[in-house]
């Protein structure tokens, strides 16, 4: 008897419990589908939409694809430097991508070769290869060896400093290449593959998303000042990168940065790391800019830059140095305009001092780098609209963009020797001790150009240039490809020098413009 009763109150009990829990599971489902309900599984109005599945997501994404199209297209590159004749050491082992974001070049010098490592994108099936100009600085030799394992002699076409592009040549036919994409049809958030040969390793793929677009100013020295005139090459990078989490190393730079269809967006060219290494963040140059360059190399031999002729600061930089202009200003964003160049287009169109660029052709101008980035696309001759705020008015001039000479001619690229239309040659020892000197460079071989212009002639001994001591025909050639890259009102040359059957010093001023 007392076990039937014990029985009865644990089933009762079980009901009980049984009951509740589907009287709590109605109530809050109840109030669950009650989109309007006090427990509201939708507290905030967002409209329509809805959260992307996983398995959405996984079906949208396939890298293997991109992958298997792109890695025979990126190449390993070995760059050479012999030992400098002058007798300067160099060092054993020298890897450009590190010094590209600083780096002590002195502490490494040995009398040994200087080697770097890199990577390189092929961009045609005859042999064209694209990398950065940092990876064949001063390379005597260059190798290029293919994800086949296939080595080639590569031939320097042409490089750029400014947007830190070089191009190769390799006698090669059927090559794969990695077809050109839209980098401005990029999208932030947007996946990438990174594809290059980091610390010598071949063929590495990393993946990571678009963290931003249009970054400037990552470059240490004088390339990253934002505030020069925009119009003349006045040592300055064009810096208008693509920012990803793809992981990037030394190495990588010249490598290839393509989308998940296996189009070629950008080549790998920088970090952002206190160690040389990959930190989190690596920018590479959109092949927008890439392509023009290259077409340019290939075709002209030189990069036909387009000018619009102006000194530009940026409004945040403009607010601290001059918060009285700043604050009458009606925009927020773009570059504000307080000076021309000499011949500046923009100043013919009719854009005036105090004007503020917003846009070129409707692309948004942030910064100083948007500005370089929208401009690098054009060549001289080129017609753009320019949009201003100019007060309370929005302006739009169409403007014709020149080359740094101010005309919209082809420039051919000239060798500071062609430039200066003589070879040279280094003094040995016996002739600096019969003249009483340790240093200087003799005139030989003269033909037309700057220094016969000049009134110089064969057999003269040039001391220094611009102040600087003379001792290897590559010192001065340094030093004037320096001068070529200053606005064309400080093309100067100061020269000083004398005959050895005379012995009078000169000093003798040359204008290096064309």
């Amino acid at each position: 008897m007392k076990t039937r009763k014990l029985v009865f109150v644990l089933f009762g009990l079980i009901s009980a419990s049984v009951l509740g829990a589907f009287i709590t599971i109605g109530i809050q489902s109840h109030y669950l589908n009650k989109k309007n309900g006090p427990f509201s599984s939708e507290p905030f109005d967002q409209g329509n939409f809805h959260t992307v599945g996983l398995a959405n997501v996984a079906e949208n994404i396939d890298f293997t694809k991109a992958a298997e199209q792109s890695i025979n297209g990126v190449v390993h590159i070995k760059s050479i430097a012999n030992p400098n004749p002058s007798g300067r050491q160099q060092r054993e082992y020298f890897d450009p991508f590190e010094f590209f974001f600083g780096g002590d070049r002195n502490q490494y010098y040995q009398q040994q070769p200087r080697v770097g490592f890199g990577s390189g994108v092929i961009i045609s099936t005859d042999g064209y290869i694209v990398t950065n100009n940092h990876v064949i600085d001063g390379a005597d030799e260059i190798e290029v060896t293919t994800n086949s394992d296939k080595t080639y002699k590569a031939k320097l076409v042409g490089r750029d400093e400014l947007t830190d592009v070089a191009l190769l040549k390799i006698n090669e036919k059927d090559m794969p290449v990695i077809p050109f994409g839209d980098s401005d049809a990029l999208k932030v958030g947007e996946w990438v593959l990174a594809i290059g040969n980091p610390f010598n390793l071949s063929s590495t793929v990393t993946a990571g998303i678009v963290s931003a677009k249009g970054r400037g100013n990552i470059s240490p020295g004088v390339y990253s000042n934002p505030n020069n005139r925009q119009g003349h090459a006045v040592q300055r990078k064009i810096e208008s990168y693509i920012q990803t989490d793809a992981a990037v190393n030394p190495g990588n730079s010249g490598g290839a940065l393509v989308n998940i269809l296996g189009e070629l967006v950008g080549i790998n060219t920088a970090i952002y790391s206190e160690t040389g290494n990959y930190v989190g963040y690596s920018f590479a140059i959109p092949i927008s800019i890439v392509k023009k360059v290259v077409i340019d190399i290939k075709q002209y031999g030189a990069v036909q830059r387009a000018m619009l002729g102006v000194s530009v600061i940026e409004l945040p930089v403009l607010k601290e140095t001059n918060a009285d202009v700043f604050n009458k200003l009606t925009v927020t964003e773009g570059v504000y305009i307080d000076n021309f160049a000499t011949n500046s287009s923009a100043k013919m169109s009719g854009i005036e001092i105090g004007d503020v660029i917003t846009a070129i052709n409707d692309a948004k101008v942030k910064t100083f780098a948007d500005l370089q980035g929208q401009l690098s696309r054009f060549s001289p001759g080129d017609k753009v609209n320019v949009q201003v705020q100019r007060g309370k008015f929005r302006k739009n001039f169409k403007v014709e963009l020149k080359n740094d000479q101010g005309t919209t001619k082809i420039t051919k690229y000239q060798s500071p020797e062609n430039i200066l239309g003589a070879s040279f040659k280094e003094l040995n020892r016996d002739t600096k001790m019969r003249l009483g000197i340790n240093f200087g460079v003799e005139v030989v071989d003269l033909t037309n150009g700057k220094l016969k212009s000049a009134g110089i002639k064969n057999s003269f001994i040039i001391l220094t240039a611009n102040d600087t001591r003379i001792s290897t025909a590559n010192e001065l050639i340094k030093i004037v490809e320096t001068i070529m890259k200053q606005e064309p009102d400080n093309r100067g040359l100061f020269i000083r020098g004398f005959y050895p059957d005379i012995k009078k010093v000169e000093y003798i001023a040359i204008d290096l413009n064309n």
